[in-house]
Formats: C-alpha cells, sequence, structure tokens
C-alpha cells in the first residue's frame, strides 16, 4: 500500500477518447455531454469495490466520471476473497484489476491520487493530494476503513495469513485447524462462539479481559460450543518455519495454535463527509454518515457506499451499495437537468 505524491494514470485516459465496447460498438467517452464546462457528472473518492461498482453504472449510463484512488484496499493483506459468488477465491487484487478495466471500457477515468479535501459552492471542488482541483456536480465517497490490529507482537505481520479476523472470509480454508481467538473485550466472546463452527478445537485467549468481564451465559454458551478459555495476557505469537505454530502467554507458557483470530479495532476513513457537514453516527465499531437506502448522506448531492458507510460491508456488499448509489444518482442528475430546461 503506497502513496503516490504525482498523479499517475491508471486505465482510462484524460482525453476522453471513445473506446470499442465488448459488442463492437463504439463507446463515446465523455458520458453526458457535461464535460465541455470541466466538470465532472460524478466523481467517486475510492477505487476498491463499492466505488468500481458506482463508477461501472455510472458509465453505462454515459455520465462523465472521474474515480480517485489512493491504491490501499482493506483486503490488501488477504491472497484471496470468498463468498462473492463467481469470483470465490480470487485475489482481491485481480478483482480490482479486472473492475478498472471494466470502468475504463465506458469512457471512466481512473488516476491514482489522494483527495485531500471537498468543498462547495454550486458543484463541488474536489482537492487532490498532487496538486489539481477538479470539479463535480455529485460524489460518491467510497474511502472504506482501516483495521488497527492489536498490539501484540507478531500479529500485524501475519495478519491476512494465518492471523485472520473474519471466519466467512476465510474460515473455510483453514477448517479444522487448532484455532485461537485472541480477545480484546468481552464482545470477542461473540468471536470465538462463530469461528468453533469451523474448528471443534478452539482455544479463547482473554489476553488482558478479566474472565469476571464474561457474563455467565457467555461462560455457559463457550463450555456448550467446546472452547477453552485460557486467562492471561498473551505475549507474543510464535512463528516456525514462516507458519504460525503457537500462542506465547506472558508466564511464558505455549499453547499449540495454527490459526489465530483477532478483532481489529476499525476506523473508518471519513474525514471528506466530516468536512462537508454530513451527519454521523455512532456505533460500537466506529462513527459512520447517516445515510439512505440509496447511500444518500445528508449532504445533497454527496452518497457513501462500502465500509464508508458501515464495518460490515463485505466485498459483495461494497459492490451493491455502488451500483444503488450510481442509479440514483442517474436519476438524480436526470431530473435536475429536465428541471433546468423547464426552468430555463
Amino acid at each position: 500500500m503506497t502513496e503516490t505524491t504525482e498523479t499517475t494514470e491508471m486505465t482510462g485516459t484524460t482525453e476522453m477518447t471513445g473506446t470499442t465496447g465488448r459488442f463492437g460498438k463504439s463507446r463515446p467517452a465523455g458520458g453526458s455531454g457535461n464535460g465541455a464546462d470541466g466538470v465532472y457528472d460524478v466523481v467517486v473518492v475510492g477505487g476498491g469495490a463499492a466505488g468500481l461498482s458506482a463508477a461501472l453504472v455510472l458509465g453505462r449510463a454515459r455520465r462523465r466520471t472521474l474515480v480517485v484512488d489512493a491504491g490501499e484496499p482493506r483486503n490488501t493483506p488477504s491472497p484471496h476473497m470468498q463468498g462473492y459468488l463467481s469470483r470465490d477465491g480470487m485475489s482481491p487484487a485481480e478483482f480490482l484489476a479486472a473492475g478498472r478495466e471494466e470502468v475504463a471500457g465506458y469512457g471512466v477515468e481512473l488516476v491514482r491520487d489522494r483527495v485531500t479535501d471537498v468543498t462547495r459552492d454550486g458543484d463541488f471542488a474536489v482537492v487532490r493530494e498532487a496538486g489539481r482541483t477538479v470539479r463535480a456536480r455529485r460524489l460518491v465517497v467510497a474511502t472504506g476503513l482501516k483495521d488497527e490490529l492489536p498490539e501484540v507482537p507478531g500479529v500485524a505481520e501475519r495478519f491476512g495469513r494465518d492471523v485472520l479476523h473474519c471466519p466467512f472470509c476465510h474460515g473455510w480454508e483453514v477448517r479444522d485447524e487448532p484455532f485461537g481467538v485472541l480477545a480484546s473485550g468481552p464482545a470477542s466472546v461473540h468471536q470465538a462462539l462463530m469461528v468453533s463452527q469451523w474448528s471443534k478445537d478452539v482455544t479463547f485467549f482473554l489476553h488482558r479481559v478479566a474472565e469476571r468481564e464474561l457474563s455467565d451465559l457467555d461462560l455457559r454458551r463457550l463450555a456448550a460450543a467446546g472452547v477453552d478459555v485460557v486467562p492471561g495476557e498473551v505475549a507474543e505469537l510464535v512463528i516456525e518455519d514462516d507458519r504460525l505454530s503457537g500462542v506465547r502467554l506472558a508466564d511464558g507458557s505455549v499453547h499449540a495454535r495454527s490459526v489465530l483470530y483477532v478483532g481489529p479495532r476499525p476506523v473508518p476513513q471519513t474525514g471528506l463527509l466530516e468536512r462537508l457537514g454530513a451527519e454521523m453516527h455512532e456505533t460500537p465499531f466506529g462513527t459512520y454518515p447517516v445515510v439512505d437506502p440509496t447511500g444518500l448522506t445528508t449532504v445533497p448531492g454527496v452518497w457513501a457506499a462500502g465500509n464508508a458507510i458501515g464495518f460490515a460491508e463485505q466485498v459483495v456488499h461494497a459492490a451493491s451499495g455502488g451500483y444503488r448509489a450510481a442509479s440514483a444518482i442517474v436519476g438524480d442528475l436526470l431530473m435536475t437537468d429536465l428541471d433546468a430546461r423547464l426552468a430555463g
């Protein structure tokens, strides 16, 4: 995950030349004709599943669209993604590369850059880190979130390999192996119970959580699921031959484990939305914008999608959210344009 300080075109072009579609038809790259004044119909901030899905729909609707992507997808550490029908097992990098190629085929522009600020004076002024400011009639914010990992030696280095956080994403691949679950709070009981569906050998390491913080129902459920509860702070992970082999406690004891589940603290990347004045709401998993079913925030003309609106948005959810946002924007722009003609 790297930053760039100058704009690098990914796939797509700023010259807005036409391309040939998959059915042999020439696709105009400019969209709805709003490019003459240098204003994009839509700028999409973030080029993950949500942002690219929105861009695909907008491009197909002939709306002039720019995707600005910093190139830091949340699932970069993972070698594969699961649970996406027809894409099960595909690497995240391959998935995004295919998405960029598809949206570029509809005239969407894609740049590797970071949006540092957005202001509004009629249209939106989108400031890019490389120094250029572009204007847009509508915005899609799909900036995702970052995972803040527990500060246990070995966790960050192994994350996405044999240190995992989502059994729906990786449980099948490590089924029946000896699991560990690192507690970050009493709510980690839920994670320990969930992963017991993929392995009957699960150890719940309380780490810095006192056993008295668990309810009687928690303890009875853990026992019913066959989960062993181990008190004591975790000192480090034991790595042998580039594989997790155990979990070492502060007292020196080592528990043999080949998989460790952790609960990262999600850090939503919603600074742009906050600066635009979007109403936010607190959740146990971070602060997110208030949105309607299409992803429209409380700021007119600004939609959000993917992990920018919630911790639990998987890749398939994010793609769906981007689609919903884009289809709503297409209708919104149409009605705005028609009303302007009637008023003129």
